[in-house]
């Protein structure tokens, strides 16, 4: 396993993703554990990006629960369809908002978030398992290409759930 990230001064975002997502492969590759494989995404992610907040929730009956994170205190239960995050898990796609404060119904965990990703993570019948969630303090920060990216790293959590572990 990297102990350390391993990143190109200057690169711009694409690169920087893929120069992130082996790194990230590595670090969840043969490990069981889901709560250690999410902590360790959520801090290369927040440690490369410096984004305000990123962390998952996961569904627990019905109800998104929170879970690994790096940022600030966040809110710790969203119900289905409520929110960025609601709406996500509701809606099984990647929820990129750039201005949280035109997002209906926005869930406001911290006021100095105002651009918000929000990408689902799918079980092995491909049902919302939890989301990835992220929030920045500024608004030209997130777009399409963070999305691109997010949803491969979900899918590396969903290749792990698939053949590693148990829900």
């Amino acid at each position: 396993m990297a102990e350390e990230l391993y990143m190109v001064a200057g690169a711009g975002k694409k690169e920087t993703y893929e120069t992130l997502l082996p790194q990230l492969a590595s670090l969840i590759h043969g490990e069981s554990d889901l709560t250690a494989n999410l902590a360790n995404i959520s801090a290369a992610l927040h440690d490369t990006f410096h984004w305000w907040w990123v962390g998952f929730y996961w569904v627990k009956q019905e109800e998104l629960v929170l879970g690994p994170f790096q940022g600030s205190i966040a809110c710790t239960r969203i119900k289905f369809g409520k929110g960025v995050c609601g709406t996500a898990w509701m809606e099984g796609k990647s929820q990129l908002v750039p201005d949280v404060n035109a997002f209906p119904g926005h869930i406001a965990c911290s006021g100095s978030s105002v651009a918000e990703i929000v990408v689902p993570v799918f079980d092995r019948e491909r049902n919302v398992a939890g989301v990835l969630d992220l929030d920045s303090e500024r608004f030209d920060v997130l777009d399409e290409i963070d999305v691109y990216y997010l949803e491969l790293v979900s899918k590396m959590i969903t290749n792990t759930l698939k053949h590693e572990m148990k829900i």
